[in-house]
């Protein structure tokens, strides 16, 4: 299946792996429709995304909001949906549950909220692709808040999948990415930790956004998967 004049929405479209989702759509002719909290992130993200390209104010957890962001964009053939708060790390003694909700709110009720209004206005062979991450398959101390949204994630996956069909629900799965999600770790910490995981990786690198946006038109394509979690992670559940 090819994305040539199919029009593609990106939640979360304007930075990280949802704006390489975007700009590697673009490149296949797709129309692109992104939409980002900040004003300032989405005229960022129009300067690079190609003439055309349409930009939105979302704020993904006020159901209001997205409820009016569908009504007014139309009919389209995939949603993505890539938005999140920077990646929470912290022990289960330090949290702070305020701040582990929005985390929730942001990522995975505002993909829930997203899919009810969204999924209507799906053109018959479309699809959604959400996200995940590897924490809920392979935790470590600091990701109770991570993983228990991971585990969620794929969980609703499923479900919609069958909530929704025809239309295809999928999910992707990044490993460690270089992405501004771990733009509130210190410098050196997330150089370290960028480190550590490359040496530690068969691949022998972190990932890009590049490279997990590739899983999500792969999903797009391919009108025979559905439910599925497709895992990007440079063999990091292997080690």
């Amino acid at each position: 299946m090819s994305l040539q004049g199919q029009r593609i929405v990106v939640v979360g479209g304007t930075a990280g792996i949802g704006r390489a989702v975007a700009e590697a759509a673009a490149r296949e002719g797709a129309g692109v429709v992104v939409a980002s909290r900040r004003r300032e992130s989405v005229d960022a993200a129009l300067k690079r995304l190609p003439e055309g390209t349409e930009g939105h104010v979302l704020d993904a957890t006020d159901e209001e909001a997205v409820r009016g962001f569908f009504e007014r964009i139309g009919g389209f053939d995939h949603l993505v949906y890539t938005a999140g708060e920077p990646l929470l790390l912290e022990s289960l003694a330090d949290s702070d549950l305020g701040r582990a909700r929005r985390f929730l709110d942001t990522r995975l009720w505002g993909a829930y909220t997203a899919v009810k209004y969204g999924a209507p206005a799906i053109r018959p062979g479309g699809s959604v692709v959400l996200t995940t991450g590897t924490a809920g398959r392979r935790p470590m101390p600091g990701t109770t808040v991570a993983a228990s949204l991971c585990g969620a994630m794929e969980s609703l996956t499923r479900a919609l999948a069958l909530e929704i069909a025809p239309v295809r629900v999928n999910v992707v799965s990044p490993g460690v990415v270089r992405t501004e999600l771990w733009r509130e770790l210190p410098r050196a910490d997330r150089d370290g930790l960028f480190a550590a995981s490359a040496a530690a990786l068969p691949v022998g690198r972190v990932g890009e956004a590049e490279d997990v946006a590739e899983a999500y038109l792969y999903l797009m394509r391919n009108g025979y998967s559905t439910g599925a979690t497709v895992v990007v992670d440079g063999g990091g559940l292997l080690v």
